[in-house]
């Protein structure tokens, strides 16, 4: 087995892709499969600005200085997400697949519903810390995700459009630096509050919350397709969750009871030493060093 690293320094790897070419349908054929993924183009450019903006916030607090290096990391890795998959939605946007509404939605939401709110004094602080506390709890979500997606074999067999490579190649490397950096929101928000009841509010909120978005979002995408797609049925994630192309309802149930255990923390899930490995190989990141 190859042993874990014991303490990376996080970067951001200014990585680009060529997207001319890639169809909307990018894997099988399948609209469901294909959206399911694209769910994440829209997600994350909001999401993850978001993260940022909270993140900044929060930098002048921390009086730990590796974290605050791991922070500032992970601001810097997770800008350069948001900036690779809002590249991928433009380009499906000019193939007729409009997303509009949808991202006004999520800005209202994000900037709105989860911003600042005009709050002061103790009550900004409180707020703040509640938001860490939710952004812990989606990179439970979203680590998971990426360390599933690092070991997909069956995604390199799928029939699928050439270009297609590069879509798995964005995934891959945002699934390996979520894993590189899965423990830093968590730790922040130990060290900010860290408080057992604060963890599981903020799961219990943010976990069926971001279902609920996906699952609109999975709607929107197969509704906006413009070769048409139909609705979205749960069998769908079953079949494709049979053949090893999608994460499977029950390793999404034991996801979420997972960051209910009293002793539970990040690095005890997911392997960074196959996200480092990844990442040495990804065609995007190693064109990236030069």
């Amino acid at each position: 087995m190859t042993a874990e690293p014991e303490h990376l320094v996080l970067k951001p790897r200014d990585v680009q892709w060529d997207w001319d070419g890639l169809p909307v349908r990018y894997l099988d054929d399948d609209a469901f499969l294909t959206h399911f993924a694209n769910v994440l183009n829209i997600l994350l450019p909001e999401g993850e600005e978001w993260f940022l903006t909270v993140f900044q916030q929060a930098v002048p607090m921390i009086r730990d200085d590796r974290l605050r290096e791991d922070v500032i990391g992970f601001i810097g890795q997770e800008a350069m997400h948001a900036q690779a998959h809002q590249s991928l939605m433009d380009h499906f946007n000019r193939a007729g697949l409009d997303t509009g509404g949808f991202i006004a939605q999520l800005h209202w939401f994000f900037r709105e519903m989860l911003g600042d709110r005009g709050l002061t004094g103790r009550a900004a602080h409180g707020w703040l810390i509640e938001r860490v506390a939710i952004i812990a709890a989606i990179e439970h979500v979203t680590s998971f995700l990426g360390d599933w997606i690092l070991g997909a074999r069956a995604l390199d067999d799928l029939d699928k459009h050439e270009k297609a490579e590069a879509v798995l190649d964005l995934y891959r490397w945002h699934g390996a630096e979520e894993v590189e950096h899965r423990a830093v929101a968590y730790d922040l928000f130990t060290h900010l509050d860290g408080r057992y009841r604060h963890r599981v509010r903020a799961h219990l909120v943010a976990f069926p919350v971001l279902l609920y978005w996906w699952v609109r979002g999975l709607r929107h995408l197969m509704a906006a397709d413009p070769l048409g797609a139909g609705k979205p049925r749960p069998r769908d994630w079953f079949r494709g969750a049979r053949r090893g192309l999608l994460p499977s309802p029950r390793a999404v149930v034991r996801l979420f009871f997972s960051y209910l255990r009293p002793g539970y923390h990040p690095s005890r899930y997911g392997s960074t030493a196959q996200a480092v490995a990844y990442l040495a190989s990804s065609p995007a990141a190693r064109a990236a060093l030069h």
